[in-house]
């Protein structure tokens, strides 16, 4: 089935990420999965939240927001305080914790902002793959200040889209081909291809399992190029 931007039904969109590119940041980094954009950046606050008071724990959470102009028609910024925004943020937020030793690094709080400046699709997936990078450098530089020996961090993470359009397993998929699919799913896996989220629904029809075991297998794939382009964005080949 020949896709609307002309990939094969394997093929992630043209994808890139930049690491530090914002001055006063802790850690940042520019996503691009084709016409979709988020920037993340991160924050090292040294108060964690009052249910962590006196643990010695940390705490990694993350805030998503939409620019008003990152869709064809204006998005007011009343959407912060949308059930999408809420549940989209806990997603990221949650994503990263299962990758980071959180006894690791004092009582200290890291927020991951991650703003979609354009969208086409995938936002969540391209804010999770652009927020761990982010969040690496955050902790390189607690590691400069001398509060850290290493990142706490157990391995990679990233996060891509597929779905199902017309009986077709798709990977990555853009606004239009959402907006169509009859299946549509997140996956957020490891770098050593453990699961750490699973978010799929029958948006036309329902799918069986051979449907799934597809999509599965193009998620595996997508992601293991994701984590590639982390790992050369990041400047390393293992943590």
């Amino acid at each position: 089935m020949p896709r609307v931007d002309g990939r094969e039904p394997e093929q992630l969109r043209s994808a890139k990420i930049e690491c530090n590119v914002l001055r006063y940041a802790e850690g940042s980094a520019m996503v691009q999965m084709g016409e979709t954009r988020v920037l993340c950046a991160a924050t090292i606050d040294d108060r964690v939240p009052p249910f962590l008071k006196g643990t010695g724990g940390g705490w990694v959470t993350a805030e998503y927001a939409m620019m008003p102009r990152s869709s064809k028609d204006r998005i007011s910024r009343d959407h912060l305080r949308s059930g999408r925004t809420q549940e989209i943020q806990r997603l990221v937020g949650r994503s990263l914790r299962a990758v980071t030793d959180l006894s690791a690094f004092g009582e200290r709080q890291i927020i991951l902002d991650c703003d979609v400046m354009e969208a086409d699709g995938g936002t969540r997936t391209a804010a999770i793959t652009g927020a761990f990078c982010a969040l690496y450098d955050a902790f390189q530089k607690l590691k400069m200040k001398g509060a850290l020996n290493a990142p706490p961090l157990k391995d990679f993470v990233a996060a891509v889209s597929v779905g199902m359009l017309r009986s077709t397993a798709l990977l990555d998929l853009c606004y239009e081909e959402d907006h169509q699919a009859d299946v549509d799913m997140n996956l957020v896996m490891t770098g050593g291809g453990e699961f750490v989220e699973l978010q799929g629904t029958a948006e036309q029809r329902p799918f069986n399992r051979d449907q799934l075991a597809t999509m599965m297998q193009l998620g595996e794939q997508g992601i293991q190029e994701l984590v590639g382009l982390q790992k050369k964005a990041l400047g390393i080949e293992k943590l």
